[in-house]
């Protein structure tokens, strides 16, 4: 099993593709960057109303993590509103997709994967939860305001709030995360 515990000192700041906003890129596949990658996951503060970035080729899982509110308008069709902590939304990144913020400025938490690449699996636990990850799996975990635990071969690894854990390469381990307010994501290679 391999574990990365990668903390807020490692993410890096970068312009949005669009050059409209910053985004705070917490990884990235080895080798990508904004214009070419296989998966990202970064943060962006959102302080006005404004199109979001082409992402043509790309799955994109948008998800609230502060503030009051985000409508999302995807094509001038379907529309979506993200008004609770860990509200998420799931649209193609080659929408042309328009977000209106409710009530001032938010933070969502961003998974973009290549879709001919990987399937992407998020769940959002609002309330402590007990979870068992599968084997032969990639997760990332994020914690958005309180500490999780992470147990596995009688051992326990504490991963603070604001960290990305990456875990791969699980075998016959039990490996079971404790938390609350998590975002847990699966990569699943198509």
């Amino acid at each position: 099993m391999t574990i990365n515990i990668i903390s807020p000192e490692q993410y890096k700041t970068i312009p949005w593709k669009n050059g409209l906003g910053e985004t705070t890129e917490l990884a990235i596949n080895e080798g990508g960057d904004v214009t070419n990658f296989d998966w990202r996951l970064s943060i962006a503060r959102v302080t006005k109303d404004g199109f979001f970035s082409d992402f043509s080729n790309y799955s994109r899982n948008l998800i609230l993590i502060s503030g009051k509110g985000l409508r999302l308008e995807h094509d001038n069709q379907k529309v979506e509103q993200l008004d609770q902590l860990l509200d998420m939304a799931s649209f193609d990144g080659g929408c042309k997709t328009f977000g209106t913020l409710t009530s001032g400025e938010i933070k969502d938490f961003n998974i973009i994967t290549k879709t001919s690449i990987y399937h992407t699996q998020v769940e959002r636990y609002i309330n402590e939860q007990f979870i068992v990850l599968k084997q032969n799996t990639q997760y990332f975990v994020y914690s958005i305001s309180h500490e999780a635990k992470l147990n596995f071969n009688n051992e326990t690894m504490e991963l603070p709030c604001g960290y990305l854990l990456a875990i791969s390469k699980i075998n016959k381990e039990e490996v079971i995360l404790k938390g609350r307010n998590l975002i847990v994501i699966q990569l699943l290679n198509l």
